[in-house]
């Protein structure tokens, strides 16, 4: 559907805001739920469907790209349009319709150039309440002059375009095609004469052959996690009076804003610039205790600025992040205090509300963007309390159940990435609560939150989808929890790693959380499988021959490749944070029964194989040995294969490398007899 843009220009001129809202409530009803991008996708696509496609619907490819770059220009010059009338006082309910409408355009990256200048953030900024700086005016430039530029140009580009078809004919020459529609987009943009647009389109976003050397066209926009408040249609709220006016005005411009921000990194910077950093920031500190349903957007705006330009992450944490977000968070779960680390968890009470899990989700990603760095720092006095006290909150995130499950889910995910981020030495608190008559407990430690995680853990190893982004931080937070809390690590090496009983199965084989682990430890993503290792590594107190005894050597080979324990020299390397008890591993009595019988590179009891060599004479292995050398020696030549061994600190090194240390060894040793020899000769 292609937009009166002319139409709406006419209105605009006469005054007829009922005719541009009309206008304008067409285009977001047609394109409400679609986005924009890049016509080369199209064609990859395309090009993998019909790969033995002849060229005999040339024409008809022709006749789409001119559509889609006509569409394109469209969609710049109604941004320009729209940009220009939202300042000029308009209406609040058009206002409100004139902002969706650039909501929608503001995902195409490509007519982003008026809304990422100074004067377009300022005008959306002061529109969402994040300042009150007045956007500058051009004066100089009168309306009519300025939307009778804006047809013109497009009279012109319609001339050309028609222009374009009579002289191309029968011919499919796509170069002259490009040409033209370039001329096209320059007559456009050029003419219109807005200053603003004009200077944003410069330096800071693609040239305009760059934006039309390829066409734009959209597809349907999946729904994503939106503001649970719009349960439906956009605008029925406003009508029905649920939402108020300036409240809807406010999270349309802020929406426009995240896609702003998120689509120019010209906008990203400018954000800070324009101290609408802290426009956001006191927003967000002064909420009240019943948000309005802007409050989510002003939280996904945060996130966006503090993912997108990790400068900002720290100057946010500099001023007081932590605390405003910690506060926030505390309000979104109604926190109520039983003691100084310790928040009232009620059985009985009501699951968090859909709107309030998105808010609390939306903040415990703000707060992980500005503490990910503090992880292995040494936290003063005044950080380890507040750490204490946001992990205090983030203890009612783990045991706390939302409407729906997969609420619950993203937010125990959510809380897991946060609390891998924060000091290991402030996680005690989790472990500081009293026993309660249902708590899970061990040694007198109150389990719930270790047994919750590891609940979490088992359920994403038995989902199995992107397995390094959701695995990840909770293998190395339970890793870190059991090295440096030994009943953190009694409780969780129970129930992962249960005294060997049946040793008939290889350690990976089953469906149990070890087996599981343990195949992780030969996966193919490296972060992934040394995650998994270490935790079972930790589990064994860092002890080698205990960590073979559960994996087998096959599987524990990477790790103890990777810290340098192939020689079987120390059986443990212990960390200098590690807490470990001092009780052993004692053996079952079904254990000590095959124990001798076990294979210790595949960890469980062979079937016994018949001898290949037997009924054979002497001469006969001798031949055999040297075939079988020869055949080494020949791919060791071919580089086919590479001979290695374990050097003196346990790691795996060439075999040619080995043989240069040893004679060198050799040589320093000999030297050193010959010096004592001559000596004693002298004496």
């Amino acid at each position: 559907m292609d937009v009166d843009l002319e139409g709406i220009i006419q209105c605009i001129k006469q005054g007829d805001e009922n005719g541009v809202q009309i206008q304008l409530q067409k285009f977001n009803k047609e394109y409400a739920q679609c986005f924009f991008f890049d016509a080369e996708e199209r064609d990859r696509r395309k090009f993998r469907k019909n790969k033995v496609r002849e060229y005999t619907d040339s024409d008809s490819d022709c006749d789409e790209y001119d559509q889609e770059d006509r569409g394109l220009i469209l969609r710049q010059n109604l941004v320009v349009v729209l940009v220009r009338f939202i300042r000029t006082g308009v209406k609040c309910h058009l206002l409100r319709v004139s902002l969706r409408t650039l909501r929608i355009l503001s995902r195409d990256k490509k007519v982003l150039g008026p809304l990422v200048t100074d004067s377009a953030l300022l005008t959306l900024a002061k529109l969402a309440g994040l300042s009150t700086t007045e956007a500058g005016d051009d004066s100089s430039d009168p309306d009519s002059d300025f939307y009778d530029n804006i047809i013109a140009s497009l009279a012109e580009a319609k001339v050309l375009h028609c222009r374009t078809d009579q002289d191309e004919g029968e011919a499919n020459d796509q170069n002259k095609e490009c040409s033209d529609e370039d001329a096209k987009s320059d007559v456009s943009i050029a003419n219109s004469g807005d200053l603003d647009s004009i200077s944003g389109f410069g330096s800071h976003r693609p040239s305009i052959n760059e934006m039309h050397s390829s066409g734009i066209h959209h597809k349907v926009l999946q729904r994503g996690r939106k503001d649970r408040r719009e349960s439906k249609m956009e605008g029925e709220e406003e009508e029905e009076g649920v939402v108020s006016g300036e409240e809807a005005q406010r999270k349309e411009a802020m929406k426009v804003l995240c896609n702003v921000v998120y689509n120019s990194t010209w906008a990203q910077e400018r954000f800070s610039a324009l101290r609408l950093l802290c426009g956001l920031r006191e927003r967000l500190s002064s909420g009240g205790s019943a948000p309005s349903s802007v409050h989510f957007y002003e939280l996904r705006l945060m996130f966006l600025i503090t993912a997108l330009r990790r400068e900002l992450s720290t100057q946010l944490q500099q001023e007081g992040g932590v605390s405003i977000f910690t506060a926030a968070l505390e309000s979104c779960l109604e926190v109520e205090w039983k003691e100084q680390y310790e928040c009232v968890l009620d059985p009985a009470a009501p699951a968090i509300s859909l709107e309030a899990s998105q808010r609390i989700i939306e903040i415990l990603k703000i707060l992980f963007n500005i503490t990910y760095s503090t992880h292995r720092q040494e936290p003063s006095e005044d950080d380890a309390a507040l750490y204490r006290h946001l992990v205090a909150i983030l203890r009612l995130c783990l045991l706390k159940k939302c409407l729906l499950p997969d609420d619950t889910d993203e937010l125990q995910g959510h809380t897991v990435n946060l609390l891998s981020a924060l000091p290991l030495q402030c996680l005690d608190v989790l472990l500081m609560v009293p026993l309660q008559p249902n708590s899970k407990q061990c040694q007198g430690v109150n389990m719930d939150c270790v047994h919750t995680l590891m609940l979490f853990m088992e359920r994403r190893l038995e989902v199995g989808d992107k397995m390094k982004e959701k695995l990840t931080p909770v293998l190395n937070l339970l890793t870190e929890s059991c090295r440096g809390h030994r009943e953190t690590r009694h409780y969780i090496r129970k129930h992962i790693l249960p005294p060997l009983r049946d040793a008939s199965h290889k350690p990976e084989e089953g469906s149990t959380v070890k087996s599981r682990l343990i195949r992780l430890m030969t996966h193919m993503d490296t972060d992934l499988k040394h995650c998994a290792a270490d935790l079972i590594f930790v589990l064994c107190k860092e002890n080698v021959s205990r960590f073979v005894k559960y994996t087998g050597y096959g599987n524990a080979a990477g790790l103890l490749a990777t810290r340098g324990l192939l020689g079987g020299k120390g059986s443990r390397v212990v960390s200098s944070d590690a807490q470990y008890s001092s009780d052993s591993d004692s053996d079952t009595e079904e254990y000590r029964q095959v124990r001798d019988r076990i294979n210790p590179v595949t960890g469980r009891v062979e079937v016994e194989q018949p001898d290949p060599m037997e009924g054979m004479t002497e001469e006969e292995k001798d031949v055999e040995a040297q075939r079988l050398f020869m055949l080494f020696n020949k791919l060791s030549r071919d580089n086919i294969i590479q001979p290695m061994g374990v050097d003196a600190e346990g790691r795996l090194v060439p075999m040619s490398g080995l043989r240069e240390d040893s004679l060198t060894e050799q040589g320093k040793s000999g030297s050193e007899d010959d010096g004592e020899a001559q000596e004693g000769e002298k004496n």
